[in-house]
């Protein structure tokens, strides 16, 4: 055998001894790891409940500023003039967003015509009638709508947030 032939035999030995060792080695990981379920914890959020404005004081298509949950947080009350998933007020028409982009944080801008919330940054856009759902652009979450209630005299509150508000890394607020 000459030794170039010895160099090719050595080398297929050396490689089936490493294939086999990493095949042994592999079979060895997998029988001995668990099947390992990692129980999310639930994050406890209390939102204040704030009021907002009266349902006497929306206007149809002329957007409200409002701060909520806290003073770094703005938004806006929307009268929307027809009944809408997550509505209040007699005609189920009034709904409130964060006006932080979800993207980047720019501040948003209404515009009555489509009924949307748009971003001059990236020009993502939220559809206010659809739940602040995206329906164009950049960002990667739908727009954060305040849940809203109103009491028997008319007054609107803010109870809670339904998506991330821009910028936090939860929307549990600090004391």
């Amino acid at each position: 055998m000459t030794s170039c032939s010895r160099l090719v035999a050595l080398g297929r030995r050396q490689f089936l001894k490493g294939g086999a060792t990493v095949a042994v080695t592999t079979f060895a990981a997998d029988a001995v790891s668990r099947d390992a379920r990692a129980t999310p914890v639930l994050a406890r959020v209390t939102y204040p409940s704030t009021k907002l404005t009266n349902v006497k004081d929306p206007k149809p298509d002329q957007p409200l500023l409002i701060q909520y949950p806290d003073k770094d947080s703005p938004g806006v009350i929307i009268k929307l003039g027809r009944n809408v998933d997550g509505g209040v007020g007699p005609d189920g028409d009034i709904v409130a967003f964060s006006t932080l982009c979800p993207h980047k944080g720019y501040p948003l801008g209404y515009v009555a015509a489509d009924k949307t919330l748009n971003c001059p940054g990236h020009y993502s856009r939220f559809d206010c009638e659809k739940g602040g759902q995206q329906i164009w652009g950049h960002a990667t979450q739908n727009l954060p709508q305040f849940r809203l209630r109103v009491a028997t005299n008319g007054d609107i509150f803010a109870d809670g947030v339904d998506e991330l508000i821009y910028g936090r890394l939860s929307n549990t607020l600090m004391a």
